[in-house]
């Protein structure tokens, strides 16, 4: 039986890959990403990695390089363990918000599987972290990859002349901080931007001078007159309260040796790198899903991936935006990338095919035809919250059958309280987008007082919000841990909101 010549104009023909395909294929992709959607992106680097390797980046919030700590190697023998007992799959891939941009594929992922994620994080997420203005405001794509060299290094130094308890102390007690060691609002640089570019070049030219001398091996112990002087100035424009806890005391403890802030202040810096994903989930992935999936039945609608490629994409997207129900055992919420593809779809639809309620509600955009145009101001310039604010229709909340209830926890009933009527449509949006609003989720405590010149306690301040107090457990664990950066007593208030 003579075997069936392959199409010519198929970028891949089978599932089996080799660089030279892969090569076509992101060409392809390319193609319309750039030409089509226009996208904006930095220049790709594509990594193809086993997945003994993939759990290792799991481990490490998926950093191509990262300092050691033993929360890692904890979340590396749990995902491996659960990986291999066939309970947990793996990702496709992990994309680094990085220039260049780098995606790490799995080398086992089929030719179909590789075409989706290149598509995915290669073209959508790499959109999305270099146009969001949070990634813009909060990272440095240039500077990242350089400066987690520079951490790891250093702290393998540290614990190389400290020792490792030492070093993992203050590791411990930073990690348990890290949500409370971000700034949350821009604020002005204090130096100009030319003054803070040769201050960070003379740094790293110090710290390179000191790793390379053999006779200067030891990171500082003692803070020069200079040094102190310069931290004292800083301390001092600190205006209470401050919000970034690891920040003040970076700056301000007592009893922390020149090496300790530095450690404190790595943990701040990628504390600060992830603050914008925690609150862009939705968008994120809403448009890495809307991406791929736009250019993979594209590039089937141009004959250049056949049924089988496609048949094999929709059954890996299907999966992908699943959204069980809420009495299905498999649910644990609103899945991201269910949401944020639906509304970008439903975004698609209005612009092209909009209804009367389309009109009513989204005037400026419906019946535009330029949803291309839409949908990247949106990924431009909102959050997840404010996205869902702006963008949420009707059509989709019946869609998703969604309705809100309120639930007091005296009372033994709960009450529907929006249902599908113009009333209920808003206060549906309104509480879903609360949601994402991380505030509500996380514990709004801020440094109020710091007597530095006396007994030295810092005060901190708990905001409760809804009536939601710290339990005593996790509130003393930090506590304590706050103790070991401060070296005095810390005294922590809780006042409503």
């Amino acid at each position: 039986m003579t075997p069936v010549a392959a199409d010519p104009e198929l970028v891949f023909s089978d599932s089996d890959w080799n660089f030279e395909t892969l090569d076509r294929t992101l060409a392809a992709i390319s193609d319309i990403a750039l030409n089509d959607l226009k996208l904006d992106i930095y220049p790709n680097q594509i990594e193809i990695i086993s997945s003994e390797q993939m759990l290792d980046a799991y481990s490490s919030h998926g950093m191509p390089l990262m300092y050691n700590h033993w929360s890692f190697g904890k979340h590396f023998a749990r995902d491996q363990t659960l990986y291999q007992k066939g309970y947990q799959g793996l990702a496709y891939e992990i994309v680094i918000n990085s220039n260049p941009c780098i995606a790490y594929l799995m080398e086992e992922n089929s030719m179909t599987m590789q075409a989706l994620v290149m598509a995915h994080a290669s073209f959508g997420h790499n959109h999305f972290f270099k146009n969001n203005y949070l990634f813009r405001q909060w990272t440095d794509a240039d500077g990242i990859l350089p400066y987690l060299d520079f951490a790891k290094k250093y702290i393998t130094k540290c614990e190389d002349e400290y020792g490792f308890e030492e070093v993992e102390a203050i590791l411990d007690a930073a990690h348990a901080l890290m949500d409370q060691g971000v700034f949350r609002y821009n604020r002005p640089p204090r130096l100009s931007e030319a003054d803070r570019m040769a201050k960070l070049a003379a740094r790293a030219k110090h710290e390179e001078m000191t790793f390379n001398d053999l006779w200067r091996t030891l990171p500082n112990i003692d803070e020069d007159d200079e040094e102190k002087e310069e931290r004292q100035a800083e301390v001092r424009n600190i205006k209470l309260p401050e919000e970034n806890i690891l920040y003040f005391i970076e700056k301000a403890s007592p009893v922390l040796r020149p090496w300790q802030r530095e450690l404190v202040r790595i943990v701040r810096n990628v504390s600060q790198y992830f603050y914008p994903q925690k609150q862009t989930k939705v968008m994120n992935e809403g448009c890495a899903t809307f991406v791929h999936h736009y250019i993979m039945n594209e590039l089937y609608d141009r004959g250049q991936i056949g049924e089988g490629a496609i048949m094999e994409f929709l059954h890996s997207h299907s999966s992908v935006v699943f959204q069980p129900e809420f009495d299905d055992p498999r649910y644990s919420g609103i899945n991201p990338y269910a949401l944020g593809f639906a509304m970008m779809e439903d975004i698609k639809r209005i612009c092209e095919d909009p209804k009367d309620e389309d009109r009513e509600w989204f005037p400026e955009i419906a019946g535009t035809g330029a949803w291309r145009d839409v949908l990247k101001n949106a990924w431009a310039n909102y959050r997840d919250e404010s996205f869902i604010l702006q963008y949420l229709s009707p059509k989709l909340m019946r869609s998703l059958h969604m309705f809100a209830i309120a639930d007091n926890a005296k009372e033994t009933h709960v009450e529907v309280s929006a249902i599908h009527d113009e009333a209920g449509y808003r206060r549906v949006r309104d509480r879903l987008a609360a949601m994402y609003d991380i505030g509500v989720h996380e514990p709004n405590i801020q440094v109020t007082g710091a007597n530095l010149d006396g007994d030295r306690i810092l005060h901190l301040r708990h905001d409760v919000q809804n009536g939601r107090l710290l339990t005593d457990k996790t509130k003393d664990a930090v506590l304590t841990h706050i103790e070991t950066l401060w070296g005095h007593e810390v005294n922590l208030e809780e006042a409503p909101a």
